[in-house]
């Protein structure tokens, strides 16, 4: 075999994917013969962890505290996973936290699957006491040392994975992976060629209705296999692509920025209706500032609506509660900001961070309202900015003779376009701001650059008030 397949186990807070945090994990890079390359850390998930997952994993808060946070390790996991098969026992599992930890970071992750649970069964039949890993490793007799913790699993499940290749003379997985694609409904007219013939690069893409009507806007770097997704499994997302959809266009960017950016003008210039369907009635999130009772300034995300919208304290608006939480986690890592005075707490005694020697305490009293104010003010005017600074990004293009150009400019988004680099490999300025093609502003696009920027996606930004 010729694929290499990242076999991975995460221990967490939890087990919903949406609420819980990542505290551990693990990856095995295996060739289909043996492991070749392996990494593990701990996670800081920035919060306590509960008593029954220390129970279950041997895990403690204060295990994690000096642990890296998850953004620290995405590159790492982003490179030994890329190109490879994403293996797991019960691999919804791992796979979703893992795609939601690279959501709140504002990228999109996505890898091919395949599941140990799945393939055990059809591997082993009727095996005693199920296909949980627990009981696989008693059934094969496989020597686990620290069970429940990240790289222990990860070597049982590899051990499991080896017995199933040996079991199949080293099976090629190619067809058990299209499994999900052939056993979805496509929806009427359309074939599996059609999607085959897509390309596997960035861009946004459309879903069309019988009268051409765009009923659905995505964007992916990967836009062949996250269309691929979209057809698998009876979600109800994907029972409204068979209800509407007939066919497919695309339009590719190069830049995974100008793809996020594209499919938010997209979506707000053209309603799809599968898209409003998902997200249901919109109701933005804003971030308000105020003074507790001890008058130090506290800063929470809250879901707008008719009676909170006019608020006097709210000081930013964003379209997805992530991008508020993540405006404010990196004001609070910036300025210092008590975790205690953040997201509506209330009435805490005690601030882990403070025990640490991580936060000066404001929250439990420990620091001077006016000492922490100050810092805080400076926090209240960076959110109160939809931008640091006017800037050009410039990010990779379409081909090797381009690149994708965004401009924010007079504290406001402005557009993006492409700049011809075979003329000149050192544009000016003005020679970038002249490609740009303008674009209306909305909520959503300060969040989606400043995000991108801050998730180290290696672009270059030209600020403009160092160039005049």
């Amino acid at each position: 075999m010729s694929k290499l397949f990242a076999i991975v186990d995460l221990e967490t807070t939890g087990g919903r994917a949406d609420r819980e945090r990542i505290i551990e994990v693990a990856v095995a890079i295996h060739d289909g013969e043996k492991v070749i390359d392996q990494f593990e850390s701990l996670i800081n998930p920035e919060r306590s962890i509960p008593y029954n997952i220390t129970r279950i994993t041997g895990i403690t808060t204060d295990m994690v505290v000096d642990a890296p946070k998850f953004y620290e390790v995405a590159k790492r996991v982003v490179e030994m996973t890329e190109g490879a098969v994403f293996v797991a026992h019960n691999v919804r599992f791992d796979y979703s936290f893992l795609t939601h930890e690279f959501k709140r970071l504002g990228y999109t992750y996505t890898r091919k699957q395949l599941c140990t649970v799945k393939m055990s069964r059809k591997a082993f039949p009727k095996l005693e006491g199920g296909y949980s890993l627990g009981n696989l490793i008693k059934q094969f007799n496989i020597k686990v040392k620290d069970r429940h913790r990240a790289m222990a699993d990860v070597m049982a499940t590899v051990d499991v994975f080896q017995r199933i290749i040996k079991l199949n003379g080293g099976t090629d997985f190619t067809e058990m992976m299209k499994l999900g694609i052939r056993e979805a409904k496509l929806p009427p007219g359309m074939e599996i060629k059609q999607l085959e013939e897509l390309p596997n690069d960035i861009g946004v893409y459309y879903f069309h209705d019988e009268s051409g009507d765009i009923v659905y806007v995505g964007k992916s770097i990967h836009i062949k296999r996250r269309i691929f997704e979209h057809f698998r499994g009876k979600t109800n997302k994907a029972n409204l692509m068979e209800r509407y959809v007939r066919d497919i266009s695309y339009e590719l960017t190069g830049s995974e920025l100008v793809a996020l950016i594209l499919e938010s003008h997209e979506i707000r210039n053209h309603h799809p209706i599968i898209n409003k369907a998902q997200k249901g009635k919109h109701n933005p999130t804003g971030i308000l500032c105020y003074e507790n009772q001890q008058g130090y300034l506290c800063f929470s995300s809250v879901k707008l609506n008719s009676r909170n919208r006019n608020h006097t304290g709210l000081i930013a608006t964003y379209d997805k509660t992530s991008m508020a939480a993540m405006a404010i986690y990196r004001s609070k890592t910036e300025f210092e900001l008590c975790n205690c005075l953040l997201d509506g707490k209330k009435g805490e005694t005690s601030c882990i961070y403070q025990q640490i020697g991580h936060c000066p305490g404001a929250g439990v009293g420990l620091e001077e309202k006016d000492d922490y104010n100050e810092r805080a003010l400076q926090a209240k005017h960076q959110l109160e900015s939809a931008y640091d600074y006017d800037c050009l990004i410039i990010d990779k293009g379409r081909n090797d003779q381009e690149c994708a150009v965004v401009l924010v400019e007079d504290g406001q988004y402005q557009g993006f376009g492409y700049y011809d680099t075979s003329l000149d490999n050192n544009p000016s300025v003005e020679d970038l701001k002249s490609c740009i093609k303008h674009y209306p502003n909305n909520s959503n696009i300060p969040g989606i650059i400043r995000t991108f920027i801050a998730s180290d996606k290696h672009v270059k930004v030209i600020r403009l008030d160092e160039t005049s």
